[in-house]
């Protein structure tokens, strides 16, 4: 029916355009006309996405009721002004134009995303969306032994306890009970969210939203890449697993952690297993060794949120890279108020006129928030660099780019030299031992989350395409954590429960490969940046490894940073892959020589202590409802 309509209406827009004159340029040659046509329309969708990222802003930063029917009726105003711009975009016959810049606006321009919903279903998708973040924020777990007091919540409560706790009982707690307050209470809206996800990537000329997010990587065989990229780097994460299996045995024991099986999920420190790192104090290959976690040096100095943010600031300016504005000090948020529910999963916000940008994170004092403040304003940086390109130019050259930017410069960030060059590490010295300590710290975040990454969207694409259905979500999502990830939940699972719904990503609606991409090419940009800086040759063996480079105070490396982040996404990714790095291709080499002496260290260690390789199937059982599992169990339902 909405395709009718819009066929009618395409029609009535054809009409208005001017007959061509006998021996005129044809109109699909018309540079100039498609040229104003563009001017307008960027204009137009610039303020249009001012207010609607203002509304989001608002809501995001304040969980009301009222601050949520004000960004639903935006949203949908935004929604009625992008439909009427998309007829005037296919309307116009831009296909055959020449102009590489102005056919790429277009291009752009001609998918419409959620936006191509009826104003109806629109509305709905935005309330489901808007719903399904509220749970998730405003969800509280009862504290452990006393389920009178139900105040903790995820930001900072649950992450800390997670963190610092070392008792299985209290995680395997709090890793189930999240679930229920989460995951398990959005389960109801999820199958009509896929459903109008999939309805909109349709109106868009898409099979289903997976092949839309996938259009987003300008590459007809990027699922192919994606998987040939892991079985590169799979060898190097089969090693680490077994060997943080190990030192989890030691921990726990035997009747807890399996000389052969899946990780049990909830002892790595994390929500998500996603990142290992808080566990790395326990598990690290030379204990009393130095780890380079300067929390409590922070502490000792007297930092805040507002001084974690000036100094990775510092780090930006450093390199002849923008300072941020007034405003971005005036309007970001970046400590939890005390007055109001908010979405606490740190963000980066550009609010496209070009002159507000902010961050909105719950900042704690300690060595990880202080490198997702490098990761989140990395963010703002990209921002600022592409500001003046077309509105519909201003993101990253692919998603994964963006989330790369911060990345990067917290490689160098997070060196031991770096630390003691801005005064937080007092011995910054990098003896055999030390440097596999921080080696394998570094593995445990960025080398664990890989096939967390891919197991996200994988699990996603197949919901998308139908290939998993709302009846298999849990049980889908687990074979495939325990195929990927070697890891199986803490107790049995059923489809009453729905385990993927704890992850923010997946109730917001964000794509997730983006994090995936990063994690391989910001190795890529790092070795190119470095080498620009002087800090790395690989033709010279005497020359200082990749992994103690540190590109800080280098304008050259700087330089040639601002050439890429400019682009915005102007130029296809491999363009913009190719500026920085001489690549055209995602290559996991910068970041498996990064970690080659992690590498080699695991392969010895685990060889000397005939470590399994890899996981049998898991014991633990996923069926489809609670009854069934007590039932076998030989226990009364709840």
């Amino acid at each position: 029916m909405l395709r009718t309509i819009l066929v009618a209406a395409l029609a009535t827009l054809v009409s208005t355009f001017p007959a061509e004159d006998s021996g005129d340029t044809s109109l699909s040659n018309d540079l100039e006309s498609a040229q104003q046509l563009l001017s307008k329309i960027d204009k137009d969708f610039s303020a249009w996405t001012n207010k609607a990222t203002l509304s989001e802003w608002n809501y995001a930063s304040n969980l009301t009721q009222e601050n949520l029917d004000t960004k639903v009726n935006v949203s949908s105003q935004f929604a009625a002004y992008n439909k009427q711009m998309w007829l005037e975009v296919t309307a116009f016959p831009w296909q055959k134009l020449e102009d590489f810049n102005v056919k790429r606006q277009f291009s752009k321009f001609s998918v419409l995303g959620v936006s191509a919903l009826p104003q109806k279903l629109f509305e709905e998708y935005e309330k489901i969306v808007s719903e399904m973040q509220n749970i998730y924020s405003t969800a509280k777990v009862c504290e452990y032994g006393n389920e009178q007091k139900c105040t903790l919540a995820l930001e900072p409560e649950l992450t800390e306890l997670l963190k610092t706790s070392r008792d299985p009982e209290l995680l395997k707690y709090i890793w189930v009970e999240w679930r229920k307050v989460s995951g398990e209470k959005v389960k109801p809206l999820f199958p009509r969210y896929i459903e109008l996800s999939n309805t909109a990537a349709k109106l868009n000329n898409y099979t289903d939203t997976a092949q839309e997010w996938l259009k987003e990587y300008e590459a007809e065989n990027f699922p192919e890449q994606i998987e040939s990229l892991w079985q590169q780097l799979k060898p190097l994460y089969l090693q680490l697993h077994a060997y943080v299996r190990r030192e989890l045995r030691k921990q726990y024991g035997e009747s807890v952690v399996s000389k052969d099986g899946p990780i049990p999920a909830h002892l790595f420190g994390n929500m998500w297993a996603q990142s290992w790192e808080n566990i790395a104090d326990f598990t690290v290959p030379y204990p009393g060794k130095q780890l380079p976690d300067v929390t409590q040096n922070m502490i000792n100095q007297g930092y805040n949120a507002t001084s974690i943010f000036r100094l990775a600031e510092e780090f930006f300016v450093s390199l002849n890279l923008s300072a941020m504005p007034d405003t971005f000090w005036e309007r970001s948020i970046l400590e939890k108020p005390t007055d109001r529910e908010i979405i606490c999963h740190a963000s980066a916000w550009d609010f496209y006129d070009g002159k507000d940008f902010r961050i909105k994170q719950c900042t704690s004092i300690n060595m990880k928030d202080l490198l997702t403040a490098h990761h989140e304003m990395g963010h703002i940086q990209y921002y600022l660099q592409y500001k003046d390109q077309p509105a519909i130019f201003r993101e990253g050259a692919n998603p994964g780019f963006h989330e790369a930017i911060g990345d990067v410069i917290s490689l160098s960030a997070s060196t031991p030299g770096h630390l003691k060059k801005i005064g937080l590490l007092e011995d910054s010295t990098e003896d055999r031992e030390a440097t596999l300590n921080h080696l394998y710290e570094k593995g445990l975040d960025k080398v664990a989350f890989l096939p967390f990454a891919y197991t996200m969207d994988l699990w996603r694409w197949a919901v998308f395409q139908g290939k998993i259905t709302s009846d298999q979500y849990n049980c889908k999502w687990w074979s495939l954590v325990e195929q990927l990830q070697g890891i199986e939940p803490p107790v049995d699972r059923s489809e009453e429960d729905f385990d993927p719904g704890a992850k923010y990503h997946i109730i917001a609606n964000v794509e997730y490969l983006r994090y995936y991409v990063s994690f391989i090419v910001q190795f890529q940009f790092h070795k190119a940046l470095c080498e620009k800086a002087g800090q790395y040759n690989p033709q010279d063996p005497n020359a200082k490894p990749l992994y103690q480079c540190d590109i800080y105070q280098s304008k050259e490396a700087g330089n040639l940073f601002r050439s890429m982040l400019q682009l915005g996404s102007s130029r296809p990714w491999q363009d913009a892959m190719e500026k920085i790095t001489g690549q055209r291709e995602m290559d996991t080499s910068g970041l498996l020589e990064y970690f080659k002496p992690l590498m080699e260290w695991l392969t010895a260690e685990n060889k000397k202590t005939n470590e399994y390789i890899g996981w049998k199937p898991s014991t633990k059982r996923c069926t489809k409802t609670r009854e069934e599992l007590n039932s076998d169990a030989g226990l009364k339902s709840e």
